[in-house]
């Protein structure tokens, strides 16, 4: 119930359209009556003796009806559908916008695949419960609420005779419907499987070719895809059980009805008209009925929907704007960290541990260490794609939770270790980020990230396509985009996580030889495994277990013979071997 209160909060923005388009499931209704009461005077006005004109008068009445009929259930159907579509819209965009905030972890926790799912599968299946489900509910309820009393009116007997199978129809609803939410609800937990398992097979690709293993990922997905359509066909079962079911029982309740209306009708006791009226007003009955299984359908298919799309809905971003946050004063660059410790998890050991450092305005601090030492962690708290803790990360002296994240992240430029391109132009992927970038900017990041002599090798040049991911482009490419992607923005705080890593030690010189003279005007943060790519920095801090063990420049680190020149020592020895 609370999830439907929820999804009632969609239907604000169309008040009016919805208002009109019950008024129009009324008019249709009420029109549909007269067409009954038209043939059941039309009969006896006729039964003795035939008139040509009352019969074409009656025949032209019951088109007009129709007519009317017509013509509002074309509007209901225009209108509250149209709903549908905006409400199904309006919850995409928040669905997409609730993913678009959050952070990383949750990205670690869901799987691609489930969300996917949720945002199609799931959202169509929602899309029902604004629609459909909404006209067929409130034309049953019409047709009822109008058409028994006028059945009472004609003869409260035969209509008492409707009630012998009405509780039957009612429990043949309530027992299949809990049957179809309990499934429906499994197969779309299901189809979020085999999506997720289809999505990492073409994500990895490569990786699935590289080991042979195309045919056996092929038995899997079809494995899943198989019990996923038992699943349904399981689901159809019931749901083809169902509507006979039930329209037998509203059949065996017309049987009864003939029977005793037959003699009643023989009897003088009920015209012929005013049975045949009971009859058409009893047709118009059943259609609503076995409607009504079609909507306990939607409602138990879309309820089980609704409730997968809130539970992620519920997941508040971990990471957002503070109440009361306003614009700060633009951001010039000096980075503090006071005493910072952070873990990932509360029951974790900590990542980085009493961190405390001081990045001046302009200057050019680079991070080395082991594997695991909480280098890209630091990159990664300085644009809050992770949370530091309260009052332990300072940006020109305010604390970075101060800043609106849009303040924040438009002043960095960030490069993230693990490249990702869209499927998109060279330009695009460059350009992305800045509303309207020049060509010539463009061209000039390019050229910073030493990638101008790769683009003139293209086809279509900056309009070259660089596949989904960038797959079409080798990994020292990609870094090289995502680096001229980083540059564009001109930001005030630049940050390198690992971003030379795909090229080779002369491509790696030329591009930072370039990027001295744009590092030189704003902070830059390298995070870097190769000595050769930090050497230049103004500062150099050596992690080892998410604390800095060493801090200086190359040559202060050297001369002290500790941690970073073992680690020199050792780059200088592989160089020389892959040189023999």
């Amino acid at each position: 119930m609370e999830d439907l209160k929820k999804f009632a909060r969609y239907f604000r923005n169309y008040k009016p359209q919805l208002t009109l388009g019950i008024a129009c499931i009324f008019a249709s209704v009420v029109a549909g009556l007269f067409i009954p009461l038209i043939v059941g005077r039309a009969i006896d006005a006729n039964w003795t003796e035939v008139s040509w004109s009352k019969l074409t008068v009656s025949a032209a009445k019951v088109l007009a009806a129709s007519l009317i009929s017509g013509t509002f259930l074309f509007l209901q159907r225009r209108i509250l559908i149209g709903i549908s579509r905006h409400i199904e819209y309006d919850m995409r965009k928040e669905f997409y916008g609730h993913l678009v905030n959050q952070p990383l972890s949750f990205f670690h926790e869901h799987r691609i695949g489930d969300l996917m799912a949720r945002a199609t599968n799931d959202m169509s299946a929602v899309r029902q419960l604004a629609g459909p489900m909404i006209m067929y509910t409130l034309q049953t309820v019409f047709v009822v609420i109008l058409v028994l009393p006028l059945m009472f009116m004609l003869n409260w007997r035969l209509t008492l005779l409707l009630f012998v199978t009405m509780p039957l129809v009612s429990l043949t609803v309530k027992f299949f419907g809990q049957q179809v939410h309990t499934r429906f609800e499994k197969i779309q937990d299901f189809f979020a499987q085999i999506t997720a398992r289809a999505q990492e097979n073409f994500t990895g690709v490569r990786v699935v070719r590289a080991y042979a293993q195309e045919e056996a990922e092929m038995r899997a997905f079809n494995n899943l895809n198989r019990e996923y359509a038992e699943r349904n066909l399981g689901l159809v079962r019931i749901d083809a059980l169902m509507r006979p079911l039930m329209t037998f029982l509203i059949g065996t309740g017309f049987v009864i009805i003939i029977w005793a209306g037959v003699p009643l009708a023989v009897r003088g006791e009920i015209s012929v008209g005013e049975f045949t009226m009971f009859n058409l007003y009893l047709t118009r009955l059943i259609w609503p009925l076995i409607a009504l299984g079609y909507v306990v359908n939607l409602y138990q298919r879309g309820t089980a929907s609704l409730k997968r799309l809130n539970a992620i809905l519920r997941i508040e971003p971990l990471i957002g704007d503070e109440p009361g946050v306003v614009e700060q004063p633009p951001i010039k660059g000096k980075i503090e960290f006071r005493d910072l410790t952070f873990k990932y998890h509360q029951t974790e050991t900590p990542v980085l541990k009493d961190l405390t450092l001081t990045i001046p305005e302009g200057h050019t601090v680079a991070f080395v260490g082991r594997t695991g030492s909480g280098k890209s962690t630091i990159a990664n708290l300085i644009p809050r794609l992770v949370e530091a803790p309260d009052n332990t990360l300072f940006i020109d002296g305010v604390p970075i939770k101060e800043y609106p994240l849009w303040q924040l992240r438009s002043s960095i430029g960030y490069v993230p270790q693990e490249t990702f391109l869209f499927s998109d132009s060279v330009k695009g992927n460059i350009a992305f980020g800045v509303e309207k970038a020049e060509m010539a900017d463009v061209e000039w990041a390019a050229e910073i990230a030493g990638l101008s002599e790769d683009i003139a090798g293209f086809p279509d040049r900056f309009e070259a396509l660089v596949g989904e991911r960038g797959i079409t482009l080798s990994g020292g490419q990609k870094q090289r985009t995502a680096i001229a992607r980083a540059v564009l923005r001109e930001p005030k705080i630049l940050i390198l996580d690992d971003a030379l890593s795909s090229v080779d030690t002369y491509t790696e010189e030329k591009i930072l030889g370039q990027l001295r003279g744009v590092m030189r005007d704003r902070t830059s943060v390298i995070v870097s495994h190769r000595i050769s790519t930090v050497r230049d920095a103004d500062m150099i801090c050596v992690l080892d277990e998410g604390r800095i063990v060493e801090q200086g420049t190359h040559d202060e680190l050297l001369a002290l013979g500790g941690e970073y020149a073992d680690l020199y020592e050792r780059q200088l020895l592989e160089e020389e071997l892959a040189a023999t």
